[in-house]
């Protein structure tokens, strides 16, 4: 088969401290580079070697899809290769990105989406597309069949429920933080059937940082995490722990979204003021960072990142030696 035509633009380096949903993914940042300097064959054959990895496959093709080249190249790949489900599954999450950000319409999108769904069957990752998409321009019932969809695929699809959860954050800001909210009880509901290894036992950490978004955009508590109370309390205290806990027995660094998950809990961790914690986490997230939570709500992200890690790591610096915490030892310290 002939292969995807490469562009002949340079491509810009990118820029130092911006936030790259890359992480430590080298084989992805080797191919996410590789269109642009003339090696055509290397996106191809990342997403051949993912193959049925789902969670890793729609990690990947998102973020191959917010290169400025992806969605021209993405085109003439299907073009050079009409059969290819790759190809249209990278245009899918492409059109759709640039739809949420104003850029092409939803509705071209949509179809993109689908297009690329015929193609695989049991590919989980065109359905993302369309979750992507229902999650800030669709209606709940759109957004949920999406989900449903998603899930017939992979059941366990770690991007879906954080889209998931995000969205039910959004209902209901007048009900506050009741733990029976409709995002507390699937975030809960998923964590307890998951397995006991799953990652999506951090879900009801990222549900609360997702309701404290939701409250604080509605004014019904302060945009300060540290002062709106929201991680304060027994039962805020229970979620952490219990997500924490899991952490410390199953951590995951093959998992493709743990820093996710990291930054999650060292979001949390912070803003309940254990330092401790918080600590540990931000050791393990090292250079990886996300703009979510760090920005809830409307906070510049990576000057509330670098605050927050400053604060922990200096406050669980040692005098003896001045090594970082270990994670195991933090036990002894709660």
């Amino acid at each position: 088969m002939p292969s995807p035509p490469p562009l002949l633009h340079p491509r810009r380096e990118r820029p130092s401290g911006v936030f790259d949903d890359a992480f430590d993914d080298t084989e992805l940042i080797a191919a996410r580079a590789a269109p642009a300097q003339g090696r055509r064959h290397a996106v191809r054959a990342l997403l051949q070697r993912t193959a049925d990895d789902w969670d890793r496959r729609g990690h990947r093709i998102c973020v191959l899809a917010r290169e400025p080249y992806a969605a021209d190249w993405a085109r003439d790949w299907l073009a050079a290769e009409p059969g290819s489900a790759d190809a249209a599954a990278l245009l899918a999450l492409t059109l759709a990105r640039r739809a949420l950000n104003g850029k092409e319409e939803p509705a071209a999108a949509r179809a993109a989406c689908r297009a690329a769904a015929e193609r695989a069957p049991a590919d989980p990752t065109p359905w993302l597309g369309l979750l992507l998409l229902a999650r800030d321009l669709g209606t709940d019932e759109e957004t949920a069949d999406a989900f449903a969809e998603v899930c017939r695929r992979h059941r366990d699809h770690h991007h879906a429920h954080h889209l998931m959860t995000a969205r039910l954050a959004e209902l209901r800001p007048e009900a506050g933080a009741d733990p029976g909210h409709e995002a507390y009880a699937f975030a809960d509901r998923t964590a307890a059937r998951a397995p006991a290894d799953s990652p999506l036992a951090v879900l009801p950490v990222v549900a609360h940082a997702e309701r404290f978004r939701a409250l604080a955009a509605a004014g019904l508590v302060p945009a300060d995490p540290a002062a709106s109370g929201h991680w304060s309390g027994p039962w805020a205290r229970q979620l952490l722990e219990a997500a924490f806990d899991w952490w410390l027995e199953w951590e995951h660094d093959e998992h493709p979204r743990r820093h996710v998950d990291l930054n999650f809990l060292a979001h949390a961790m912070s803003c309940a003021g254990r330092t401790a914690e918080a600590a540990a986490l931000f050791q393990r997230i090292d250079r990886h960072p996300t703009a979510r939570p760090w920005s809830y709500p409307g906070r510049e992200p990576g000057a509330a990142f670098r605050a927050a890690r400053d604060r922990a790591l200096g406050a669980a610096q040692p005098a003896s030696d001045g090594a970082p915490p270990d994670p195991q030892e933090v036990i002894t310290e709660r």
